[in-house]
């Protein structure tokens, strides 16, 4: 397939997303930028919030995983349902609550300024990183799909990538991105619908559940070993706490709820969005058993994040496939960058740069600006090393693995703040945030080698339980759990 006419198709979505940017375009102030105004219909939250939650990783990864782990994901997904309805019953309205614009701003609250800052510090450092393994990835295949056959550099493209998204979002923030994600879901999702027709009617498929049922690599419940990293109680709690730290500790992803009129409509959002993001979990999963099924067949000789750009692309599946992949890949990606970048300017300005109380209004909206500039040159830089430091396959697993590393002492923080009346030394606080990775790498290491017992993404419930109870270590005297 030619490089310039899927390039084309490139450039042609660009232009739609910016016509959708100044169609959407409201007053250039902070408010628009970081919270709509709280004036977005719960709907088109619900359902934007899709592709931003799935991204480019879900679309190549989870396909890819299938014929290593079966669907042993979607116990994680089974998980993500108990964490999901936690943020809607306990930390929507907590924030709400507080009229908060960053979520962070409730450490503060109840603890104090150096807690604060920790907590948004270990945000930023997760979503620089998250963010820029998505688009690492996704760079990655559109270089091998277009940009290599006309000798562009890989460079050139990831600096491409950062500036595209840029150009649309440094207007009007949060809500231009609820609009574009909402086109992006619908792309992402036809895409999705659009391959696992293609490849059922390849393979002569007549019932796909029937034939799904025969497939050796389509378990879902594992129960035998508790040592393996797919026994279900590691992937169920591991699914339920990452849905709560990736998704309810996140301001990328609370910055779309809280720009919801109400609690109340930011609540539907979360049930709707649950319930559609399980259903379209499992899809992509029997997409993976279809793409492995169709590469044995047909002698394709491509694993892990490579099995379905190569058949996408590479089979005798035509051109209507090839097409489908580059708009569902780029509506992922895009979906889940753009927003990455906005939440990344949202917290450095507001709660490490504390614009909203030092500056004036005019400067407030400039420093705002400039954050967004650098946070985009720091995204380029860190995926620019990626392609030196990463050799791993399945990029989907690394980040589930660094997210439990990084939102390990947000989710300590903020578990302690909720359940407990407990107050702490607050100068002590980024000393336990900062040793608790530390101390959770050399446990899950020493239980490996030792005992063979692999925490696989539980890392993250280890990391957690690690920073609570170290900060129980630096309560104040006198402060008693509830």
């Amino acid at each position: 397939m030619s490089s310039y006419l899927l390039l084309s198709i490139l450039l042609g979505y660009f232009v739609v997303l910016m016509g959708i940017a100044r169609l959407t375009r409201g007053k250039e102030d902070n408010q628009t930028f970081f919270i709509a105004n709280r004036t977005a219909p719960w709907y088109l939250v619900a359902f934007g919030m899709i592709g931003a939650s799935l991204s480019g990783v879900t679309f190549i990864s989870v396909p890819g995983w299938v014929e290593v782990s079966g669907f042993s994901y979607f116990q994680m997904v089974l998980g993500y349902i108990v964490g999901y309805f936690v943020i809607g019953a306990v930390l929507l309205p907590l924030y709400y609550k507080y009229k908060l614009t960053s979520i962070y701003t409730y450490l503060s609250t109840r603890f104090g300024a150096r807690t604060y800052k920790t907590g948004a510090s270990f945000f930023v450092l997760s979503r620089i990183v998250g963010a820029s393994f998505r688009l690492y990835l996704v760079a990655s295949v559109l270089q091998w799909v277009i940009f290599d056959q006309m000798g562009v550099p890989f460079w050139v493209t990831v600096i491409a990538t950062i500036c595209l998204i840029w150009l649309y979002t440094h207007k009007s923030g949060i809500k231009t991105i609820i609009w574009t994600d909402v086109l992006q879901t619908l792309f992402m999702l036809i895409a999705l619908g659009l391959s696992v027709y293609y490849i059922t009617a390849s393979l002569e498929i007549d019932s796909l559940f029937g034939w799904l049922g025969q497939q050796d690599n389509a378990q879902i419940f594992y129960f035998d070993d508790y040592k393996s990293p797919y026994f279900f109680w590691k992937q169920f709690i591991s699914g339920a706490l990452i849905a709560i730290v990736m998704t309810g500790l996140d301001q990328d992803m609370m910055q779309k709820n809280l720009a919801c009129r109400s609690l109340r409509d930011a609540q539907k959002n979360m049930f709707w969005f649950t319930l559609v993001l399980t259903i379209v979990n499992f899809v992509f999963l029997l997409l993976g058993a279809l793409l492995t099924a169709y590469a044995m067949a047909n002698g394709i000789d491509a694993q892990g994040d490579e099995l379905f750009p190569v058949v996408a692309t590479q089979s005798q599946l035509g051109l209507g496939l090839s097409v489908v992949f580059l708009l569902g890949l780029i509506a992922a990606a895009y979906s889940s960058a753009d927003s990455a970048l906005t939440s990344l300017t949202t917290s450095i300005s507001i709660d490490l740069l504390d614009i909203e109380k030092r500056l004036q209004i005019d400067q407030q909206e400039y420093t705002r600006k400039r954050v967004h500039l650098i946070v985009s040159v720091v995204l380029t830089l860190v995926i620019l090393s990626f392609n030196y430091l990463i050799t791993d396959k399945s990029v989907i697993a690394k980040l589930f693995v660094f997210a439990g590393y990084t939102y390990g002492p947000l989710l300590g923080l903020y578990a302690l703040g909720v359940l407990t009346k407990v107050q702490l030394r607050d100068r002590w606080v980024p000393w336990v945030a900062v040793s608790t990775p530390i101390v959770g790498y050399w446990t899950s290491q020493w239980t490996l080698q030792t005992y063979g017992f692999d925490f696989g993404f539980f890392i993250l419930a280890l990391n957690g339980a690690l920073c609570f109870f170290g900060l129980l270590l630096i309560r104040t005297k006198g402060a008693r759990p509830i």
